[in-house]
């Protein structure tokens, strides 16, 4: 099983649309996945067409393991749109304070995570920020994937968020990066073009996914219906560019 945090310092970046048809994408090539919901601002989870208040999310779960109850982290498992889901819920902001003074509150995703079995892959989508919630992320995860738009403030967000993640290899020293995907591509903007080529001095070529995915007016509307794209509309820009990244995202794990 390999844990995957999509993360990123600035927002609007194409975190969550990266893991819905990512995960989609992989789903189609016959892998098990699951995505996990660590923002509390939820947009995974209503881009997944759950909209309305839930019972349970991964607050609850959080919580409950942080406070010594007994957890199972299947019991707030959801299938949202074909997709195995971990959601979120508005419920979440409050756990930064919640668990300031628990024990050992960087790990606690982490054991929520371990008894999971059957999955190819887990994604977990995080919050635009080093939050606590981000740190847990980070220390149960394997690799981490960046999704950047191809301009200044996003790449700005990169360098800091790059920045922290030194420090927090320290509490997870298997975690890798594993590259940046550039997102609302346009390979007629100079700008776009000049910041793929910073990317490549300062991290190398090596570390930047080849496909980049295109500014694309259905990857938006796929998720105000609640749906991938490639259910939403498989000949679209988007399918084509989301499938071409899942075909070479799997070639780094052969």
């Amino acid at each position: 099983m390999n844990v995957i945090s999509i993360a990123n310092f600035k927002g609007g970046v194409g975190k969550t649309t990266t893991a819905i048809n990512l995960a989609a994408g992989l789903q189609k090539k016959g892998k098990k996945v699951l995505l996990i919901d660590v923002d509390p601002q939820a947009n995974l989870t209503q881009s997944l067409g759950i909209t309305e208040d839930i019972e349970k999310s991964i607050y609850t779960i959080l919580r409950q393991e942080a406070f010594g109850e007994e957890t199972n982290i299947t019991d707030v498992l959801l299938n949202a749109s074909g997709l195995d889901l971990i959601p979120s819920s508005l419920d979440l902001a409050g756990a930064e304070l919640e668990l300031a003074s628990v024990y050992g509150r960087e790990q606690i995703l982490s054991q929520l995570i371990q008894p999971l079995q059957g999955y190819d892959f887990v994604f977990i989508d995080c919050p635009p920020s080093m939050s606590m919630l981000t740190i847990n992320a980070l220390v149960s995860s394997d690799f981490v994937l960046i999704p950047l738009q191809a301009e200044f403030l996003p790449l700005k967000g990169v360098r800091s968020f790059l920045k922290h993640f030194e420090l927090v290899k320290k509490l997870n020293k298997k975690i890798k990066l594993l590259g940046f995907v550039l997102t609302k591509y346009d390979y007629r903007k100079k700008m776009n073009q000049e910041i793929k080529s910073q990317l490549q001095e300062e991290f190398s070529e090596a570390m930047i996914f080849k496909t980049h995915i295109r500014s694309n007016i259905a990857l938006a509307n796929a998720q105000e219906q609640g749906k991938d794209i490639f259910t939403y509309d498989k000949n679209a820009n988007g399918a084509k560019d989301y499938s071409e990244f899942t075909i070479e995202f799997l070639s780094k794990f052969m």
